[in-house]
């Protein structure tokens, strides 16, 4: 019988759909085990070979798992909401909400694209997925829990003597006693301090504004990268080098009024999390430095013939009198105020030119100097000496408070600074208090020298000069020591349709929350997707879009009259709102009252294992880390961190094509004879070209209408040979390989097996489509293991393994123990080698004993389930073998019972002899003497001496 795996694996995965058999229980007597994936974004693109990589290696230790008797909660579902669907459907006039759908489930879009569907690509490479549980983001039966979260989010304040989130009701509760002096919370800067006779005193929409500044989401005026191509807000990781990573579109910085998060609430917490939980330590580190923990001193400088005072956070309090000049951020509030007339024009421009790049960008960018004096002074603390102040945009508004005092002579980026503005009006010459040279470079240690020029500082080092510099800063009121974070509070608007809608509505000017029985508040219909002419967001654009408080419903938005019926917000969450707590819903994803009931969240607690892309290392991650330490802190979520082990798949490589035109012309030379020539590297489709890496020329031609009458410089042979080169798997590369392709020509088994050997699940691999006929080799071989019988048919004895050597046992067990440890190590690719010398040896040993060839067939299920399944059915079992348990490891089956010898005469190696390992020394050398080959070269002779190491050598001298 020939292995057919496209009919094996039909079969199969038939099977599995119509007797789930992957559901998971929430309620089971077996131990749970919860193995989540990075859930897809379903573009049109669809799946390539570097998608699953991830997905086949969580299947496998999924897979594993319910071979040793867990209860495997394994699903998948879709992000779906997000910018690329909504950028789509404004270029090919088709709604969001309908190609989502068709690069989910399949189908014909509007441009006559047949879109295979992710559900499809996915099922046809076998994974263990729980489809009961999926989830899409973008359904109302899933974002309605996202708006009752945000609802939760802004109904609670940070209370910093419990550490925890409360509900605001006990901050009113306190406010109405004693009023704020004494509260210690998380809340906006420069809050004016009130009593509890002007707390009660105060209007309602007082109060609310006041309250505002203590929720944990809140409206705020805060610096967006604003994207007018787009019309809309860019988190940091959606921008490149200055412009939008989503059409390159200019990105500029400017302040809007939007929602944000007080995430920044939690930034203690989410360090010192990372301390219990399993990830790798670059992803630790990651998000430490995103967070970026600072102990030092807020210190007040007042500006002179100024009312203002410029405050400024420093973690080197101890350098203060190395004060040479100040920095603010271009957007610092102060920079208008402070400017005298004749710097304010270079000013105005210089915050111009600073606000086309992002912060990113700024922050990455240690080269670039550049700056501009305002013309102001302020005055330092103790000397009174005046210190002026700059702009410049190294310093970002949103990081401390946006300005820095700068100390050249201890910081490379203030002496660098101050070098290239030497000379120029506002810039001093630098100030030395260290007793170390600075000629040549800024002294940073925090150890190794001892203070000079710094009055009652004089001789102090770093930790005592820090303790008294601040002593002496709250004596005089102009500092104190404090803890800074580079975590900021994290924007949640974007003015975009496709995402979740607020539920909030306004009166006066002031959001409401819309109660949590009317949820969800659903996507309107609209007819455009772009910000309306007056540059409101998409949603301004919705005929229907108002609440009537009366009845509790949304209605058209020309009934606002602010009595009864009142506008909606317009903006949307952002892309990460319905990822940051999406594991919790896969508990229980038919509930339709909650996320997830207490039951389940009480039974699967966490997720075990997490497995995705380090793309994710500080956004999706940090947010969702946020999320539960909030719902945890309300009673919902039952644990503190939601990921107990992380794992970063490394990424598929794929091999791009390029042709070579030459500059100006339509002409295409050959690789081999481009020496010399000015040419221009083109991608090709790596579809035109066969392993030999020579392309099909007539294809090219027909592939774009500009290269229809392309000529072509071939080789002496007559071939086009293109160049390679190793880099991202990308459709804009055109060196893009499907899953779909793979399958329908070697099986979904082959593509898994193929993966998994790559190479270490975490390291980067180049793809090469010429390894799968390895792989499929393999796996005929296994499968003719299971047919010897007459005409290749179905063949396994019941006869005792391997009679007399028990060879086959050995070699099973050794493969049992080695692929345990692989998966539990995550070693997968040296599993697929084993299982590879496992086939090799039991074909040499003609082995076809059912007590070895059937454990094999459950060992090698996680990796290739549609042939293991087949093998198991023509073994004579019913049901699947996914939930069989797996082989028990057997040591006594690896010990040596036997020594192959090397016999060496006067050192030299002659000839080898096998031997009990239980022999004595006596019993090796009678035996080893009365030996033809011993008897042979010692032709007569008698040896001077015997020597024996029992298990290791043989030698005889003389």
């Amino acid at each position: 019988m020939k292995y057919n795996p496209n009919e094996i694996e039909a079969k199969w995965q038939k099977y599995w759909a119509e007797n789930k058999t992957f559901a998971a229980q929430n309620n089971s007597e077996k131990p749970k085990h919860y193995v989540l994936d990075m859930f897809p974004y379903p573009s049109g693109a669809g799946l390539h070979v570097g998608h699953p990589l991830g997905y086949i290696a969580s299947d496998v230790y999924s897979r594993y798992k319910r071979h040793q008797g867990y209860n495997v909660l394994h699903p998948m579902g879709y992000d779906s909401f997000g910018l690329p669907a909504e950028q789509y459907a404004i270029q090919t006039g088709q709604r969001p909400e309908d190609t989502t759908r068709v690069n989910i489930d399949g189908g014909v879009d509007k441009e006559g694209n047949k879109i295979v569907g992710y559900r499809k690509q996915l099922d046809q490479i076998g994974f263990s997925f729980d489809w009961d549980r999926e989830v899409r983001t973008s359904n109302p039966d899933y974002y309605k829990h996202t708006q009752w979260i945000f609802i939760q989010l802004f109904n609670s304040w940070y209370n910093k003597e419990s550490d925890k989130a409360e509900d605001i009701s006990t901050l009113t509760a306190i406010f109405e006693k004693e009023g704020n002096a004494n509260v210690k919370a998380v809340c906006d800067d420069n809050i004016a301090v009130f009593t509890a006779e002007e707390w009660n005193a105060f209007a309602k929409e007082q109060q609310e504004k006041i309250l505002l500044q203590y929720r944990l989401t809140y409206l705020a005026e805060s610096e967006v990268n604003w994207c007018p191509g787009l019309g809309t807000v860019l988190a940091n990781d959606e921008i490149v080098n200055g412009v939008s990573e989503r059409g390159g579109f200019t990105v500029v910085r400017k302040k809007m009024t939007q929602w944000s998060m007080r995430i920044s609430a939690y930034a203690e917490r989410l360090l010192q999390g990372l301390n219990d939980i399993d990830w790798s330590e670059s992803i630790k580190e990651s998000q430490r430095n995103w967070i970026g923990k600072s102990v030092g001193a807020m210190v007040s400088f007042k500006v002179q013939n100024s009312n203002a005072e410029i405050s400024v956070f420093t973690t080197r309090p101890d350098t203060i009198f190395g004060l040479t000049f100040m920095t603010l951020a271009p957007e610092h509030p102060l920079v208008q105020e402070i400017t005298t007339p004749e710097y304010l024009d270079k000013i105005n421009e210089y915050i111009v030119a600073s606000s086309k790049r992002s912060e990113r960008e700024r922050m990455a960018d240690v080269k670039t100097i550049s700056g501009v004096f305002t013309g102001a002074y302020a005055e330092h603390p103790f000397t009174k000496e005046l210190v002026p102040v700059w702009i410049g945009d190294y310093v970002l508004a949103g990081y401390g408070t946006g300005a820095v005092m700068a100390v050249p002579c201890g910081d490379e980026r203030d002496y660098a600074f101050a070098n290239f503005f030497k000379g120029q009006a506002g810039m001093p010459a630098i100030k030395n208090i260290f007793d170390k040279d600075i000629s040549e470079a800024a002294f940073g240690a925090k150890e190794g020298f001892k203070l000079v020029d710094s009055d009652f500082l004089n001789g102090l080092g770093y930790k005592d000069g820090t303790y008294k510099a601040i002593e002496a800063l709250e004596k005089i009121n102009q500092g104190k020591g404090k803890t800074n974070y580079r975590l900021r509070d994290a924007v949640f608007s974007r003015q975009r349709y496709w995402g979740e809608p607020f539920p909030v509505y306004y009166v006066n000017g002031l959001p409401q929350m819309i109660d949590a029985k009317y949820l969800p508040i659903i996507l309107p219909e609209v007819e455009k997707y772009l910000p309306t002419e007056d540059g409101l967001p998409p949603l301004g654009n919705a005929a229907v879009w108002a609440w009537d408080t009366t009845t509790n419903k949304v209605v058209a938005t020309d009934l606002v009259d602010d009595s009864t019926v009142f506008p909606l917000e317009l903006n949307t969450m952002p892309g990460w709102a319905g990822s940051s707590f999406y594991w919790m819903r896969y508990m229980d994803p038919k509930n339709e009252n909650e996320f997830a009931s207490q039951e389940a969240l009480a039974y699967w607690e966490s997720v075990d294992l997490y497995i995705g892309g380090n793309e994710h290392a500080t956004g999706h991650l940090l947010y969702s880390r946020f999320w539960n330490k909030f719902l945890k802190d309300k009673g919902f979520a039952p644990t503190e961190e939601p990921f107990k082990k992380l794992i970063n798949q490394g990424m598929i490589l794929g091999t791009s094509a390029f042709v070579y035109r030459l500059e100006g012309t339509n002409t295409f030379v050959s690789k081999n004879k481009i020496e010399g020539q000015n040419v221009q590297p083109i991608h090709a489709d790596v579809s035109m070209v066969n392993s030999s890496d020579e392309l099909d020329v007539e294809a090219f031609k027909k592939w774009r209408e500009d290269y229809k009458d392309a000529e072509f410089l071939l080789d002496e042979n007559g071939k086009y040979i293109v160049g390679r080169e190793v880099e991202k798997m990308s459709k804009s590369k055109y060196n893009v390989v499907t899953p779909d392709n793979i399958c329908a020509e070697y099986g979904a088994d082959t593509l898994r097996l193929y993966e998994m050997f790559l190479g270490p699940l975490e390291q980067a691999k180049p793809w090469n489509t010429a390894g799968i006929s390895g792989v499929f080799g393999f796996l005929k071989k296994l499968w003719r293991l299971y047919h010897n019988g007459p005409d290749d048919s179905f063949y396994v004895s019941d006869s005792p393994p391997s009679e007399g050597s028990g060879e086959a046992l050995k070699t099973l067990h050794k493969t049992i123990k080695k692929v345990a440890d692989d998966i539990e190590n995550f070693s997968f690719n040296t599993s697929v080698s084993q299982f590879m010398i496992c086939v090799n040896e039991l074909s040499t040993q003609n082995c076809h004993s059912r007590a070895i060839l059937e454990p094999l067939a459950i060992v090698i299920s996680p990796y290739a389930p549609h042939i293991a399944e087949e093998l198991w059915s023509l073994l004579g079992h019913e049901g699947s073998i996914a939930l069989v348990p797996f082989p028990a490891f057997e040591p006594k089956h690896l010990v040596e019972s036997e020594k192959e010898y090397p016999v060496s005469f006067n050192g030299k190696m002659r000839f080898t002899i096998t031997l009990p390992l239980d022999l004595t020394k006596e019993q090796i050398e009678e035996i080893v003497m009365k030996d033809e080959r011993t008897i042979k070269q010692l032709d007569g002779k008698a040896p001077n001496k015997v020597i024996i190491v029992p298990g290791k050598i043989i030698n005889l001298v003389g």
